[in-house]
């Protein structure tokens, strides 16, 4: 009776195994007829035993054949004999072995099957075999046969590492499961090695198996018996490209198998939900492992095989932008979004130097403090992975990927040695994006020895207490009085005016208070209460200053060791930030002693004007001692000559100030709303000549920087609108960039520009100032209080911009403000006949600003009564038309 099957594997030269067409379990062995092939032995293979079998098997496995039992022998394996035919009137076994002498007859042929039809066919296999034997085929052949085949390999590193680097043939001799084989090595015709070897990148589940120990049998697991024949059907005994890539705890090859055709194995197992990545193998894959993950989210997106109750975790769409306002620890970071929400959030997949391990403990500041140099106040793009719910004594935790600059910080920091990479669970939905990368830095950092990795811990730093005692405080004091901006760093906020600062080259520790000022004071615990904006002003100081880089200037000791001083944020005085915000106000006596008073009452008057923090209700009419501090140099010369009372008199009687001048208007702050004019004059004319004598220069020169610029250098800096070279000063410097924010002092305008489009200055008795002084001078629009809201303060920008652009304007200065800027009414020499037709009356009635409610000294005389009288009228047409800021209505009425 001819039977059908499919070849499933070949034992040897004369033996098949075959299974049923439908159902692969359904199995049974073969033997061809009459004949014998050399065999295969662990003490060593007989002469052309692989030939003898890889002509078969080359022939038959995966085919579907057509079979038919002659004989059948009892004893034993109950073994069945028979012919094989492949569809379709093709080649039949025995005869094409036979023909191909790659097995010989049996001695005791003749007695297998004594009918006609065997010996029909054991007199035209003589006769095949009869012409082998003359042509010298296969096991006749004189020489040769001889493959050296392994079966034990002593050394698997060893082994490893002579093939790694190579694409070495092999055949899968066997399936153990859906991620290991029993695979045939052949790096030469000559040698084979036969071993097992776990398939790179995947886990598959355990398939039925017996445990050595107790003889018991264990049962697969899920899915495990399926993964086994999703990797037999399609593998077994055929001809793959293996490439090496190390070995397991347990001494076993690892390595990646090839298809010749549809390539790596391991993608199509993870597909068809039949295996998970295994993250231990990352590092050997290298960017390999995003083609295996990609494949796994398939499975998973599909439900299919092990993924197939798979519910996938929710993930925030998109990044947001924050500010890292704290470093808590080289993995926590608190970040504060563009709302003023800060949240702590943790890096994804990285941990901090173990505390608990004696040889990562030491590198614990290390780490913190590299994350601090780089990130404190830097704009990051952060990207929410998952949230890891509360554990042991652990809170939930926010897991997320911070990217600065387009670096990805926890990447950073595990390739510099400063952070470890965590070993998720399979379950585990938090990981990073680029879990793989990280470990295959991790792997090249412990092999460079970077960081924690390093064979010797890092020097200990150790900074001492001096405000611990006023002894310790004075013997310190003498030092840092001595020196101009010590650099600090703000460790600890305790008030809006009082700090822990570290001063690393001293190895000092300070408690800094503000000088000249005074912050109301905060709470220290929840049962004490703040004074009125205590809290505000110390949020204000965390914001600003906390973790830092900051520069100190110490003046005095307070009674209890506090370093008393400025303190620069910025290079800008964080005392006159904090009363310009209404968070602190000025105490005089200090402030004359330090000698920051003219600065610090000018900050001040600002806030009372803009009616912030402690003076929001503050009232001028009741505080005539600060209307006569803000009235200017004019007003006070006044007062001074006639009395408080009769100098308010005269300023009120007085007739508007008449000083025009000729201008342009350069630049336009679109935060403060000050302008940057230019004197029409000599200075303008020697200015033209000068910029062209300038770019001739530097078009000529190609001189570049000597090093990085500092803050404050005068330089030569191509602007990027026109390309052209103009004088410029370095305002802040980047040095991680490489960039500098620069300000053209001939215009006002600043940009952020890299290094390569600066230079030096050149020939300073040129282009320095001494030849020229800077032809931007400071300047503010009179008569006008702008309002708070952002977007009608840019409308008031672009509106002034344009109003101002490319013409020549006529500007009446007014006063002079305390900083010492022109306080103008802009007019067009060719369009305004009077004060209600100037560029200040424009933006009034266009509804994007207000004439003042708090009047200064200078304002209320009786000419500026005329002007204000003229806003009025305009203010009052805005708010009709609904325009700019009045669309929704009357916005003084809140």
């Amino acid at each position: 009776m001819v039977m059908e099957a499919k070849v499933k594997s070949v034992l040897s030269g004369d033996t098949l195994v075959l299974h049923h067409t439908s159902n692969p379990r359904n199995e049974r062995t073969l033997s061809l007829a009459f004949v014998s092939a050399p065999r295969f032995k662990r003490d060593g293979d007989e002469p052309f035993a692989f030939e003898s079998r890889d002509f078969l098997r080359r022939l038959l496995v995966g085919r579907v054949v057509q079979f038919r039992v002659l004989y059948k022998i009892p004893t034993g394996v109950n073994r069945e004999y028979g012919i094989v035919s492949l569809p379709g009137g093709g080649q039949q076994l025995p005869d094409a072995s036979v023909t191909e002498g790659w097995v010989k007859l049996r001695d005791d042929a003749a007695r297998k099957d004594d009918s006609q039809e065997s010996q029909n066919i054991l007199e035209r296999l003589e006769v095949l075999e009869a012409r082998a034997k003359a042509d010298s085929k296969g096991l006749w052949q004189e020489s040769g046969g001889r493959i050296e085949c392994s079966y034990e390999v002593p050394d698997a590193k060893a082994l490893a590492e002579e093939l790694k680097g190579k694409q070495v043939d092999a055949i899968i001799e066997k399936v153990l499961s859906g991620d290991r084989l029993i695979v045939r090595l052949m790096p030469s015709p000559s040698k084979h090695t036969q071993t097992m070897l776990l398939i790179a990148g995947i886990r598959a589940p355990s398939t039925r198996r017996t445990n050595p120990s107790d003889g018991q049998e264990q049962p697969p697991e899920p899915f495990g018996e399926e993964a086994q024949l999703f990797v037999e059907t399609r593998l077994l005994q055929r001809n793959v490209h293996i490439d090496v890539l190390g070995v397991s705890p347990q001494n076993q090859l690892i390595g990646t198998v090839k298809h010749p055709i549809h390539g790596s194995v391991a993608p199509h197992v993870l597909k068809a939900g039949l295996a998970r990545c295994a993250d231990q193998h990352s590092t050997m894959l290298g960017s390999e492992m995003g083609q295996l993950r990609q494949a796994e989210k398939a499975a998973k997106d599909a439900r299919t095989g092990l993924f197939r109750g798979h519910v996938a975790a929710k993930r925030p769409s998109g990044e947001v932008e924050a500010v890292v306002c704290r470093v808590q620890t080289a993995d926590t970071l608190y970040i504060r979004n563009k709302a003023g929400g800060e949240r702590r959030v943790n890096l994804s997949s990285v941990r901090q130097p173990k505390p608990s391990d004696p040889k990562q403990a030491p590198w614990g500041p290390e780490a913190k403090e590299f994350l601090r140099k780089r990130l404190i106040g830097k704009h990051v793009k952060v990207h929410t992975d998952g949230k890891r719910p509360p554990q042991d004594n652990y809170d939930e935790r926010e897991m997320v990927t911070v990217t600065h600059n387009g670096k990805n910080v926890g990447l950073t920091l595990v390739e510099n040695g400063f952070a470890s990479v965590i070993r998720h669970r399979a379950d585990d939905t938090d990981r990073s994006p680029i879990y793989d990368e990280l470990l295959l830095a991790e792997q090249e950092a412990q092999s460079a020895g970077k960081g924690m990795w390093a064979p010797k811990p890092p020097a200990a730093k150790h900074y001492v207490d001096y405000s611990e005692s006023l002894d310790k405080a004075k013997r310190q004091l003498s030092l840092l009085s001595r020196q101009r901006k010590v650099p600090a760093i703000v460790d600890f906020v305790k008030s809006g005016s009082r700090f822990t600062v570290l001063v690393p080259r001293e190895n000092a520790k300070l408690t800094f208070v503000l000088s000249g000022i005074r912050a109301p004071r905060s709470a220290r615990n929840p049962n004490e209460k703040s004074e009125p904006f205590g809290q505000e002003a110390l949020d204000f100081a965390n914001r600003r200053c906390l973790q830092r880089d900051v520069e100190i200037d110490v003046e005095d000791l307070d009674k209890v060791g506090g370093f008393i001083g400025t303190l620069y944020v910025n290079r800008e005085s964080f005392a006159k930030l904090l009363v310009e915000e209404g968070l602190a106000s000025v105490h005089a006596h200090s402030a004359e002693k330090s000698g920051n008073a003219t600065e610090l009452f000018a900050a001040e008057q600002r806030a009372k004007d803009a009616h912030k923090g402690l003076w929001h209700d503050w009232d001028p009419a009741m505080d005539a001692e600060d209307g006569d501090a803000a009235a200017g140099p004019d007003a006070g010369q006044v007062a001074g000559a006639n009395g408080t009372a009769d100098g308010a008199a005269a300023a009120s009687d007085a007739p508007r100030k008449k000083d025009y001048r000729d201008v342009y208007v350069t630049h336009v702050d679109p935060e403060s709303l000050h302008l940057k004019v230019q004197l029409v004059g000599s200075g303008t004319s020697a200015l033209v000549e000068l910029t062209s004598a300038f770019r001739k220069f530097h078009l000529g020169s190609g001189s570049a920087l000597s090093g990085p610029p500092k803050a404050g250098d005068l330089v030569a800096a191509k602007f990027s609108e026109d390309g052209e070279w103009y004088r410029a000063r370095v305002r802040r410097n980047d040095r991680e960039a490489k960039r500098a924010d620069v300000v053209y002092i001939d215009y006002g305008n600043a940009e952020n520009i890299p290094w390569d489009r600066l230079r030096p200055l050149g020939d300073t008795k040129r282009f320095g100032l001494e030849a020229l002084r800077p032809q931007a001078v400071d300047a503010e629009l009179a008569f006008l209080q702008f309002p708070q809201n952002a977007e009608y303060r840019a409308e008031a920008v672009d509106f002034v911009a344009r109003a101002a652009a490319d013409r020549q304007l006529v500007a009446n200065v007014e006063a002079t403000s305390a900083e010492g800027a022109l306080v103008v009414t802009l007019f067009d020499p060719k369009e305004s006949e009077g004060a209600e037709q100037s560029v200040n009356a424009e933006v009034v009635g266009e509804g994007l600003a207000m004439f003042p409610r708090k009047l200064r000294a200078w304002e209320k005389t009786t000419g500026a009564r005329e002007v204000l009288q003229g806003l009025r009228k305009k203010e009052e047409e805005a708010r009709r038309e609904r325009r700019g800021m009045w669309e929704y209505g009357d916005l003084t009425e809140d």
